[in-house]
């Protein structure tokens, strides 16, 4: 009875992480102490996420499921990554981009582009928001990171998971972990990382001006808007396919108002399903091995500095159109050009408030946010032709 009780400690996770005998054996030392702790940090930094996701409710459909999985990947002797795992099954719709390209159909079945449609020029802002990718993509590379790896890194200026995810799955795979962490992160602290750039960046006088209405658009606009994006941007940069084609196909299922079935789907139970694998198999990534090092307090860094500098430009441009349009355009909409949707909108309409009661920013900061999930999505284009191979 004693053996057998013996055996069942020795085959549990617990005796892995406190077995003293590793402790007091030299060759077995030096893995112990860089293994151990490291599980023991990231199952703690998981339980931190759970209570952000659960508590102050910090994105919870997408921390939920990412922070769960970097619990279990990181028990020991669970084996859930490992070959014919289950989280490892589930991951290969991550691996071979499958999943990132689907929430870009329920997204783009959930998205109005009416907004950018009746201001075109509201996709000059959107644009300008991702100079952060590439200014970003710079500064990984005169850290030591390869090509591909700084691409992957610089994407988190975006905004936008599932493009990050996307791209990385496809240059970076081994640093899934850490990207998929820092872009989901900082798309749920937008409401604290934007305001006081808003505010540093323009005068209050700008941020008091109201915006006139935007013009009514049509069913025909809407219609064809999709249609002629995928058009011209997969001819022009075939590599942004998956991305652009589910997402102007999701948007043109919506528009064309005949498959109310299909909308809904798209809408509601895809959506949710494949929200749960990606997240959970991205969590999954997360293992103290891969995760712990150097190089992820540099993503994690470089991604800030990402997010600030395309929140900044997207704000520059804005007063630049604040200046050409004599003061008609509130350069706060700039910050929308992030592709956080709608996130970033509802932010650029509560800080307008603040300093003009009667202020409505949100419709015309959906015009240069739903642009910016364009314009990320193009940028991972263009990323991926230059270093896919």
């Amino acid at each position: 009875m004693g053996q057998i009780l013996q055996q069942f400690v020795e085959s549990t996770g617990f005796n892995e992480l406190i077995d003293p005998n590793k402790w007091m054996s030299i060759e077995l030392f030096n893995d112990y102490i860089l293994k151990i702790p490291g599980e023991i940090i990231m199952i703690g930094i998981a339980c931190v996420f759970l209570y952000l996701a659960i508590k102050k409710g910090y994105e919870p459909y997408l921390l939920i499921p990412i922070a769960f999985g970097m619990l279990l990947v990181n028990f020991p002797l669970a084996g859930l990554m490992e070959e014919n795992g289950l989280l490892n099954l589930l991951y290969l719709g991550t691996e071979k981009g499958l999943y990132p390209p689907l929430i870009f159909l329920c997204v783009g079945a959930g998205t109005d582009f009416g907004p950018l449609i009746a201001n075109p020029r509201s996709i000059l802002l959107g644009a300008a928001a991702q100079f952060g990718i590439f200014f970003t993509f710079i500064g990984a590379i005169l850290l030591g990171f390869s090509g591909p790896e700084a691409a992957s890194i610089g994407i988190i200026g975006g905004a936008d998971g599932p493009t990050a995810l996307y791209l990385t799955a496809k240059l970076a795979k081994d640093l899934l972990g850490p990207i998929a962490i820092a872009a989901y992160s900082y798309m749920a602290l937008v409401p604290i990382i934007q305001p006081p750039i808003m505010k540093l960046l323009t005068t209050e006088e700008e941020r008091k001006v109201k915006m006139e209405q935007l013009r009514p658009v049509s069913k025909k606009e809407k219609v064809l808007f999709p249609i002629i994006v995928t058009i011209f941007t997969v001819l022009l940069l075939p590599s942004s396919a998956p991305l652009i084609g589910m997402l102007m196909f999701g948007n043109l299922i919506k528009e064309a108002g005949v498959v109310p079935k299909l909308v809904e789907t798209a809408q509601n139970s895809l959506l949710y399903i494949v929200t749960i694998f990606l997240g959970i198999t991205v969590g999954a990534k997360a293992k103290a091995s891969l995760f712990l090092t150097p190089s992820t307090l540099k993503i994690i860094a470089l991604g800030l500095i990402a997010f600030s500098i395309g929140t900044a430009t997207g704000i520059l441009f804005g007063k630049i159109m604040y200046r050409t349009s004599k003061g008609k355009v509130n350069p706060l909409i700039g910050a929308a050009g992030v592709s956080a949707v709608p996130m970033a909108a509802r932010v650029v309409q509560k800080e307008g408030q603040k300093y003009n009661p009667a202020n409505f920013l949100l419709m015309h900061a959906m015009g240069p946010n739903v642009a910016g999930v364009i314009g990320s999505a193009v940028a991972a284009g263009v990323l991926l032709m230059f270093f896919g191979g």
